[in-house]
């Protein structure tokens, strides 16, 4: 099974490189899903179901979210649906949303979905190692293949998640930090990692914001529309190979895509694979 996990997905830059990329990406990388976070979608910050189905109908086949989740409470009506779209599982159980998304390929192979919230540096939520674990058990036999998006600001926490998920699960990324890390790996129970998948937006700002707007309000304390930027959009996530007889990872592979790049064969922004030790 060949999955791309894409990125925090922010405001409409984020929004038409992923609408523009997906046909192409799906058959160049031979994918047999795709996922997303897409709590920044809206502006950047929330998801409209608008944006839910435009996405949707792009090819993204499930999505996680983040802290942004209910900016956009439009949103809630989506996620009391039947729909590929989970809330953080360490979320309260009053919070609208499911706790996981199981995801049927075209051959029939079951992944599971679901995403933890960190502790460290922002709201206070549930523990995310005992939500993992809850929810590791009510998925139970349905899925060998799980990947787990772990929504933090510490990279050591979601490192730590990782290796407490490690051969647990099919695969850790990060994401919320906006900022893509160069740490990928198979870790030695065979759960792929990366610390931070980065932003799929633009490039040319403050995460994802107007430069201009960023500085003035860091220089004067005066306070300023932080307004999505517009330039230099690229998409930022990674492609993980996984064993469905096992669930266990085959490969990672970070990737980060430029609007001139989408189509190119061979782009030197797409990093080699990270093969399971032993099988370089």
């Amino acid at each position: 099974m060949r999955v791309l996990f894409i990125g925090d997905i922010v405001g409409q830059p984020g929004v038409q490189i992923v609408v523009r990329a997906l046909p192409w990406l799906r058959e160049h990388e031979r994918l047999d899903v795709i996922l997303a976070n897409a709590e920044n979608a809206a502006g950047g910050s929330g998801l409209t179901p608008a944006l839910y189905r435009r996405l949707r109908g792009a090819g993204v086949d499930a999505f996680t979210m983040g802290d942004h989740i209910y900016k956009k409470q439009e949103i809630i009506s989506v996620m009391n649906e039947d729909g590929p779209l989970c809330k953080p599982a360490n979320f309260p159980p009053e919070a609208p949303g499911k706790d996981f998304v199981l995801v049927t390929t075209r051959d029939g192979l079951t992944l599971a979905v679901f995403t933890v919230l960190g502790r460290l540096f922002t709201r206070p939520v549930d523990c995310p190692f005992r939500a993992a674990d809850r929810v590791l058990e009510v998925i139970g036999d349905r899925a060998k293949c799980i990947l787990v998006d772990v929504h933090a600001e510490a990279t050591g926490e979601k490192a730590l998640l990782g290796r407490y998920l490690d051969g647990r699960v099919s695969a850790v990324v990060g994401t919320h930090t906006h900022v893509p890390t160069a740490d990928e790996r198979i870790l030695p129970g065979g759960t792929a990692f990366l610390t931070d998948t980065g932003m799929t937006g633009p490039y040319e700002s403050i995460l994802g914001r107007r430069i201009d707007r960023v500085l003035q309000t860091t220089l004067t304390f005066l306070p300023t529309a932080f307004d999505v930027a517009t330039g230099d959009p690229r998409l930022a996530g990674a492609i993980v190979e996984i064993d469905s007889a096992s669930g266990r990872a085959v490969s990672i592979r970070r990737l980060l895509l430029s609007e001139k790049e989408i189509g190119v064969s061979a782009s030197p922004e797409v990093h080699s694979d990270h093969p399971a030790p032993g099988q370089s």
